[in-house]
């Protein structure tokens, strides 16, 4: 027996932003390509593919019509650093670059599903 467990309801939702697909809830934290606007502030994202609210879901074909994520804009930066070394062997060829992808640091403040 468990006593007195209650069950707790999570509600989450699916977003793609960027070519990728987040799961994301609200009062979390997430890296996000690059999205346009300054530190604070407030984005919404619509194409939300899939919501969850306890043991309801939400199914979109392919997005959820007037369904909403609203966030609001943490930082913009840049990631570590990666190195592409192009190299072949025994005709002095070598190549050095370094790329940092920029990308938005996100705050979820709610989901909204109309």
């Amino acid at each position: 027996m468990l006593g007195n467990f209650q069950r707790r309801y999570i509600i989450y939702a699916i977003v793609a932003t960027g070519g990728k697909q987040h799961k994301v809830s609200p009062g979390q934290v997430i890296d996000v390509e690059q999205i346009p606007g300054d530190e604070g502030t407030n984005v919404e994202l619509d194409n939300v593919l899939l919501v969850a609210d306890g043991d309801s879901f939400t199914i979109g074909q392919p997005a959820i019509e007037g369904a909403k994520i609203k966030a609001t804009i943490v930082s913009q930066a840049k990631q570590r650093k990666v190195i592409i070394f192009k190299y072949k062997n025994k005709i002095r060829y070598r190549r050095k670059k370094g790329h940092r992808q920029p990308y938005t640091r996100l705050a979820i403040d709610q989901i909204e599903l109309n």
